[in-house]
C-alpha cells in the first residue's frame, strides 16, 4: 500500500489520543521536573531530553508507516530472536541503575530492551498463532505459545526487574481470544486467590473453606446434575498442597523488600503501629502518592502549583509515580481526563482488532490490548493504594526514551496493520 494511502487509511482517533497523551504525559515531566531558571528547552534536564524522545517517536513513526504492513509478520520471529539476545547480552554489558542491570549504555541513552521485547514477543506469538498449522486446542501448541512468552520474562526476572517480566504474562489473553480452553484461566485465579487467601488466614483455615464450599456445592446441586468426585477430591488435594508451598515461598523465595510490599498491601501485620512503620517506610512512595492525589483536591492545584510536586516528597514522580503530579496540579478532572483517555484508547484498539481481516494483524491488535491495560491497570493501582508497589512506567506518560519509543513501536505497528486491512498481503 502506498504511503499516501495509509496515511489516509490511518485510525485519526487512536492517533489523536496517543498524541494527547504523549502531551499530558511532557507537561507533567516538566512540572516535576523543572527547576528555577531554566529553560524549556534545556537538554540538560529531563523534560528536555524527553523532547527529544518524542522527536525520536515521531520520526519512528513515519518509518514504521513507510514499510509495507508484511514485513512485520515477515521478520516478527527474526525480531523475537534479537530481543532475546540483547536480554542476554545485558548480564555482560548491561549497566546497573537503581539495582537493575537492564540498560545498555549508548553514550546520550540508555536502551531498555524489555521496552522492545514487549512489540517483539507480541509479534512472534501473532506469527505463531496465525500459523495454519497452529491450533492453540492442542497441547504441543499451547506449550509453544507459552514458551514465547516465558522466555524474554525468564530472561528479566533476574535483571533484577519483576514488574516488567509480570507484563509478558498478560500476553496470555491473547491466547484466550484465539480459544485456549478458559479453565486454564479458572486455574490460574484459583492459584492467585489460594495465594492472597493463605497468607491472610493460614493454610488450616483454607482447607476448612474450600471443604464446606465443594460439600455446599454437592449439598445443593439438583439430583439430576453428576458432578464426578474424583476430579474435585483432586482439585481439592492439589490445592491444599499449593496452599501449603504458599509460605515457604513468600519466606524463602520471596526478598524481604517484596514480603514487606505484600505485608502492606494485605495488612498482614496486626499491631497497628507496626504496620504504620511500614507504611512510611517501604510504603512510603505510595503513601506520599495517596496524600499528593488527596491534596489535589476537584480542580487541583494549578499547573506548577503542586506542594508536594515541588517538595518532591514522591520518589520517581517524573516515572512510575508520574500519576501523582496529575492527580496534585489538575485534580480529579485530570486523573479523569486520563483514566478516561486509555479507557478511549483500550476500546478503540479493541474495535479496530474485531475488525481485522487476517488473522496475524487481529491476534498481534490483541497482544497491544493486553500490555497496554496491564501497565495501566497496574500503574494506577500501585499509585492509588490498591496494588502492591511492582514498579512499571505509565504508558506515554512516564519520562523514558526506551519506554516512549517502546509502546509507540508497539502501538503504530498495530495502526499499520489496521491501515492496511483491506489488502492481501499475508
Amino acid at each position: 500500500m502506498s504511503g499516501s494511502n495509509a496515511v489516509r487509511r490511518i485510525d485519526w482517533l487512536s492517533v489523536l489520543i496517543y498524541l494527547s497523551l504523549v502531551l499530558i504525559g511532557w507537561v507533567n515531566i516538566y512540572s516535576s521536573t523543572l527547576e528555577p531558571d531554566s529553560s524549556i528547552l534545556d537538554m540538560g534536564h529531563r523534560y528536555g531530553k524527553q523532547l527529544i524522545f518524542i522527536g525520536v517517536s515521531l520520526a519512528l513513526i513515519i518509518v514504521v508507516m513507510a514499510l509495507e504492513a508484511s514485513f512485520y509478520e515477515r521478520f516478527a520471529s527474526l525480531f523475537y530472536v534479537i530481543v532475546l539476545v540483547l536480554l542476554v547480552g545485558l548480564f555482560l554489558f548491561g549497566k546497573t541503575i537503581a539495582g537493575a542491570t537492564s540498560w545498555y549504555s549508548l553514550g546520550f541513552f540508555n536502551l531498555q530492551p524489555s521496552e522492545l521485547a514487549k512489540t517483539a514477543t507480541a509479534l512472534a506469538l501473532a506469527k505463531y498463532l496465525s500459523d495454519i498449522q497452529t491450533d492453540i486446542k492442542r497441547r504441543k501448541d499451547q506449550f509453544r505459545a507459552l514458551l514465547i512468552i516465558l522466555l524474554p520474562a525468564l530472561l528479566i526476572i533476574p535483571q533484577p526487574d519483576p514488574g516488567s517480566a509480570l507484563v509478558f504474562f498478560a500476553l496470555v489473553f491473547v491466547l484466550f481470544r484465539e480459544g485456549l480452553p478458559l479453565w486454564y484461566l479458572g486455574l490460574a485465579l484459583l492459584a492467585v486467590l489460594l495465594f492472597i487467601t493463605t497468607l491472610i488466614f493460614g493454610t488450616i483455615w483454607v482447607g476448612i473453606g474450600l471443604a464446606l464450599l465443594i460439600a455446599l456445592v454437592f449439598a445443593l446441586k439438583r439430583p439430576s446434575v453428576k458432578i464426578p468426585l474424583l476430579p474435585v477430591v483432586g482439585l481439592f488435594l492439589v490445592s491444599v498442597v499449593f496452599s501449603l508451598s504458599v509460605d515457604f515461598v513468600f519466606d524463602n523465595v520471596f526478598e524481604q523488600r517484596h514480603r514487606d510490599r505484600f505485608t502492606l498491601w494485605l495488612r498482614l501485620e496486626k499491631d497497628p503501629d507496626k504496620l504504620e512503620e511500614i507504611r512510611k517506610t517501604i510504603g512510603y512512595n505510595t503513601y506520599q502518592s495517596e496524600k499528593a492525589i488527596e491534596s489535589g483536591g476537584f480542580w487541583g492545584k494549578g499547573f506548577l502549583e503542586g506542594t508536594r510536586t515541588k517538595g518532591d516528597f514522591v520518589p520517581e514522580q517524573d516515572t512510575d509515580y508520574i500519576f501523582t503530579t496529575v492527580g496534585e496540579e489538575w485534580g480529579f478532572l485530570g486523573t479523569a481526563s486520563v483514566t478516561l483517555l486509555f479507557t478511549f484508547l483500550l476500546l478503540r484498539l479493541v474495535h479496530l482488532a474485531e475488525r481485522q481481516k487476517n488473522a496475524f494483524s487481529r491476534m498481534y491488535g490483541y497482544g497491544v490490548i493486553s500490555i497496554l491495560l496491564i501497565h495501566f491497570f497496574i500503574n494506577i493501582g500501585m499509585v492509588i493504594g490498591l496494588l502492591p508497589t511492582i514498579g512499571i512506567p505509565l504508558p506515554l506518560l512516564s519520562y523514558g526514551g526506551s519506554s516512549l519509543l517502546g509502546f509507540t513501536l508497539l502501538l503504530f505497528i498495530f495502526l499499520k496493520l489496521d491501515a492496511n486491512r483491506l489488502n492481501e498481503w499475508a
